[in-house]
């Protein structure tokens, strides 16, 4: 047989020994080990990683890629109750259409100047989105709901020079994880304590733990956990009152039915884009958004991109573009407020085209198709021996906590053998809030049928009672 050979990926012409040798050569160093003489020897790697043997052409390649996918067992061969935070909606086939698109088909913003239809979509989105939040500016999207809330609370100590945030106790633990890692080490981020019946904001808690360091609060409406938050208004008093600058979360598909958050006093509201036209996609198809109104100090705090319209030099002629360009990292670099990098723009565009679609009617219809399957899918689990559902006792939107503490079994017993029944049941909390014990969050929204809700009902049912 032949010796075997190394094989030169031809994409990848660095890999040649001759070129590597040249490029060393023209930056001054031996080999490619000195370059990383400032990692420490014991930091550093020294075997050979066990990765298989390389693929030789593509069709190869999405073979072996293929075998793995094969594996998965998603929503559309199952029935899922799955949310917390990448949800399971409708989504219009001319999102998919539009998205597709090779106009379109990138997570970058677009450049100055070269870029205006590209532009003038993501403009679309942007006021759509105001129309939706009843707020004056939205941003082009940034990564996930996560670092939405980060960058909103970082402009907010921006805006007050101080270091604190108080946030609700029940917001979801990788999404808190997200804003400590965002806000370390300038801020310090603090809890407040929720009801045990409503979970909804212990406010005598949070005026005791109000400060003249405090420069904002954080909430969610709906929650984490489903519950409708309905102190907001008082939430807001105390936070204005303080000086502090007030941030609420959102899921935008609650707003049909729900009041914005603007009317109760938010400055800031964020959350994500996903139910609004966007599959969920093993991680991804998450993308953040940020609105405020139209006040300097809020507008040119952004760290992220944001189109506006304006004429042109040509009579009667409108172009699109940067607003306030010079507040970003790209015209300051290391001197910006926040680094923003790669965009989820596309993710923009897809849900301009979705609420373009739908208009406040289909918002309104599809909130309230929302709500009464919810409260249709707690009635039901609510008369299951040894369930209770919901947890909390106050209204709920699309998500809710059932506690199977009465059971005698697991959420993870309890899910093992709901999948055995073609099932994905809700997500266990055990471990992200202990105090719950063995509780499960359920999620439901318009693609669940008044079968799918009595299926889910009879199957726990011989489940749990068997």
């Amino acid at each position: 047989m032949s010796k075997k050979q190394t094989r030169i990926h031809p994409y990848i012409p660095n890999l040649v020994p001759d070129v590597q040798a040249k490029m060393l050569e023209e930056i001054g160093v031996k080999n490619i080990d000195e370059l990383y003489n400032d990692i420490p020897q014991h930091l550093r790697f020294k075997g050979k990683m066990n990765l298989p043997e390389p693929l030789s052409s593509e069709y190869a390649l999405k073979c072996h890629v293929d075998r793995i996918l094969s594996k998965n067992k998603s929503c559309q061969e199952r029935l899922s109750f799955l949310g917390g935070g990448c949800w399971q909606h409708y989504v219009p086939a001319i999102c998919d259409e539009i998205n597709h698109r090779a106009e379109f088909l990138t997570a970058y913003a677009g450049e100055p100047y070269e870029d205006q239809g590209r532009f003038q979509a993501l403009f679309e989105y942007e006021s759509m989105m105001g129309e939706l939040l009843d707020m004056d500016v939205v941003n082009v999207p940034t990564f996930d709901w996560a670092q939405a809330a980060g960058t909103s609370i970082r402009m907010a100590e921006r805006i007050t020079d101080r270091s604190e945030v108080l946030v609700c106790s029940t917001i979801s633990p990788g999404r808190l994880a997200v804003i400590q890692n965002y806000c370390h080490p300038a801020m310090v981020v603090n809890p407040v304590k929720s009801c045990p019946k409503t979970g909804q904001m212990d406010v005598d808690d949070l005026k005791a733990k109000m400060s003249a360091n405090t420069a904002a609060v954080y909430f969610e409406n709906p929650s984490y956990l489903g519950f409708i938050e309905d102190q907001c208004q008082i939430i807001a008093d105390i936070t204005h009152q303080n000086g502090s600058v007030c941030i609420a979360g959102v899921d935008p598909i609650s707003l049909g039915i729900l009041s914005p958050p603007s009317n109760y006093g938010a400055d800031i509201v964020c959350g994500d884009i996903q139910p609004l036209g966007m599959h969920m996609q093993y991680g991804g198809g998450q993308a953040g958004f940020i609105a405020t109104h139209d006040e300097e100090r809020f507008v040119m705090q952004y760290p992220s991109r944001l189109f506006g319209i304006t004429q042109t030099a040509v009579d009667g002629e409108w172009g699109f573009g940067d607003v306030a360009y010079e507040r970003t990292s790209f015209a300051h670099r290391e001197e910006g407020n926040e680094f923003i990098g790669t965009a989820a723009a596309l993710w923009g565009i897809t849900a301009g085209v979705y609420l373009a679609l739908m208009g406040p009617g289909g918002m309104q219809e599809l909130g309230q198709i929302i709500m009464q399957k919810t409260q249709y899918a707690m009635r039901r689990l609510s008369e299951i021996g040894g369930i209770s559902a919901p947890l909390f006792q106050t209204a709920h939107f699309k998500e809710f906590v059932v506690d199977f503490n009465a059971t005698g079994k697991t959420v993870r017993e309890i899910n093992r053998a709901l999948l055995e029944k073609g099932i994905f049941g809700g997500k266990d909390l055990s471990t992200e809030f202990s105090d719950l014990g063995n509780s499960a969050l359920y999620c439901v929204t318009e693609i669940h049928s008044k079968e799918n809700i009595d299926h889910l009902v009879k199957s726990l049912n011989e489940i749990v009672n068997d």
